[in-house]
């Protein structure tokens, strides 16, 4: 007879019994696919898991196999385990060769093998519930660590075995943050499980390959959780030291200070879901590669807030001057790279700070390489804080957003002083004094580069120089692009969905790829130097909607 702690479930044709009162226990062997969602890092990423206790053995791919990671135990591997990683490494001789970077285990940090599903051993039965049109039991843990309530819960479905206790089928996995000093949910990201199998496992499955010389990971232990096991840490509760790790690096190289103990968890917790971000985009191969940078610890209302480009309108600027027949012929004769900046036509990068004067930037790099061809070669660095402070009455915002068009129409009125008699840039609005400087120079008009032909903005930037462009830099892998030539499919390119001001001030050709130079206003943190190298594929991110060159 049954014990009444015991629960009755039907499945099919079969009954299995479940003991509410004992967690369930996992295979010691098994293979399964899954979905790891973070909503806060806006995250979907699919992975492959097999694992093996008996013999000491785990492998995860993730993205389909872009990137496939080992773990071998000391049973296995030598006295402290080992960590392998298969992935894409892109030098300067070769792209994205798939390399194997290996780390070995040490006396203090031994290497153990790596299951995606959690230990249940703490986990208390709280009620069932129907998923995916099945009956899942659910499980449910709870830990408290200072200020922070984190509540892990498992939904498992049971299938009954052919001797021994039912096997455990986990469906969903899922843990919520909650952080009672911020008063809000810190953290949240869930696991869906399918093609669960406890079947033996080929050995083969776990062998890297006689075509493998694994090479050793350059870089400091902390930082391998996340990239040869990322998987470590939403199975592990309140493993989170290389976050922690990451974080106390960060604040050292941008000397962040917090205003109390409130702002610097909620930085943590940005800084947590944008690292999060980094690695996996970085696992799934896009093509270029994303970096923690500056802008880490901010919000996503607080990135959205540096692209200040606010379209409002048709821009009344004048035509573009050539035919589609004339482009296509010089098109044929342009070079296949060019850059401004080795003619000395662009001024240095600049950090907009919190300001959302974008537009301001895209403007005067224009002017500044319309002036430098104008004087024969001499460049001037203007003002942005000028175009901040006084261009309000032509429609632009200051700091909470413009447009080039309008800021050329205030130039066209008024000139532009240079950096040196108006002041360095503030980051900020502020008062408008023009009348106590000298404004060095104006401009006769603008030009719309509207043929939207890729050929026709090549022939503008290197017929008139640095050309401002809009683009959408909506998406977060824009915010953390590090090299590479960008190309993201879910960029948008329509006119009025674009929303950073930003300068073109060359093109050319990385290993078969079209990209423009692009200069950005974000600081040489960000990017390459500043610079990031857009594809031209598409129109991606619309670098060829609404570009303008000036006129002397």
């Amino acid at each position: 007879m049954f014990s009444v702690a015991l629960l009755f479930l039907f499945l099919g044709s079969s009954f299995a019994y479940v003991d509410k009162k004992a967690p369930p226990q996992w295979n010691p062997v098994y293979t399964v696919k899954g979905l790891l969602f973070i909503p806060y890092a806006e995250l979907r990423e699919p992975f492959y898991a097999w694992f093996d206790s008996n013999n000491g053995k785990s492998r995860i791919d993730y993205y389909g196999g872009m990137v496939k990671t080992y773990q071998l135990s000391a049973a296995a591997y030598r006295q402290y385990g080992t960590s392998i990683k298969l992935a894409p490494v892109t030098t300067e001789k070769e792209l994205n060769k798939e390399t194997c970077l290996q780390v070995n285990g040490t006396k203090n940090e031994e290497i153990t093998i790596q299951t995606v599903l959690p230990d249940m051993t703490d986990f208390s039965y709280v009620g069932s519930e129907v998923m995916e049109d099945s009956e899942t039991f659910k499980w449910r843990m709870v830990k408290t660590v200072g200020d922070k309530i984190n509540k892990y819960t498992m939904w498992v479905k049971y299938r009954k075995a052919l001797r021994g206790d039912p096997i455990a089928i986990p469906v969903r996995y899922e843990m919520k943050g909650f952080n009672s000093l911020l008063g809000s949910h810190y953290d949240h990201y869930y696991i869906s499980y399918n093609e669960y199998d406890v079947d033996d496992i080929d050995p083969t499955v776990f062998v890297v390959g006689s075509d493998y010389q694994c090479t050793s990971f350059p870089g400091p232990g902390s930082r391998h959780y996340a990239t040869f096991n990322p998987m470590k840490e939403f199975v592990h509760p309140i493993h989170d030291g290389h976050v922690h790790d990451e974080f106390e690096r960060f604040k050292s190289k941008h000397d962040r200070q917090y205003e109390d103990s409130v702002e610097h968890e909620k930085r943590l917790n940005n800084f947590r879901q944008n690292l999060r971000f980094v690695h996996s985009s970085n696992r799934a191969r896009l093509g270029f590669t994303l970096a923690v940078n500056h802008l880490a610890d901010r919000t996503d209302d607080e990135i959205a807030a540096l692209r200040g480009r606010r379209y409002s309108g048709p821009n009344p600027g004048l035509p573009f001057p050539y035919t589609e027949a004339v482009v296509e012929e010089m098109g044929d004769k342009l070079p296949s790279e060019f850059d401004w900046r080795l003619f000395g036509a662009v001024t240095p990068v600049k950090d907009q700070s919190v300001c959302g004067s974008c537009w301001s930037f895209g403007t005067v790099g224009a002017v500044e390489g319309a002036l430098f061809l104008h004087n024969g070669g001499h460049l001037v660095r203007l003002s942005q804080q000028a175009l901040v402070d006084c261009s309000w009455g032509f429609g632009n915002n200051g700091c909470d957003g413009g447009e080039d068009f309008r800021a050329y129409q205030w130039i066209m009125k008024h000139g532009l002083p240079t950096e040196e008699d108006y002041g360095g840039y503030l980051g900020q609005d502020g008062y408008c004094h023009v009348d106590n400087v000298t404004l060095v120079t104006s401009m006769k008009g603008w030009v719309n580069v509207t043929t939207n032909n890729e050929n026709s903005l090549r022939l503008a930037i290197f017929k008139h120089g640095p050309v401002s462009v809009a683009i959408d830099a909506s998406r977060k892998t824009f915010s953390f692009y590090s090299n590479g030539v960008y190309y993201d499919p879910a960029c948008k390119n329509k006119i009025d969905e674009l929303d950073h001001a930003v300068l073109a001030v060359g093109f050319g050709i990385l290993k078969g790829q079209k990209y423009w130079l692009v200069k950005n206003s974000w600081s040489n943190l960000w990017g390459n130097d500043g610079y990031i190298l857009m594809s031209s594929k598409d129109n991606n991110c619309g670098v060829e909607t609404a570009p303008t060159y000036v006129l002397m």
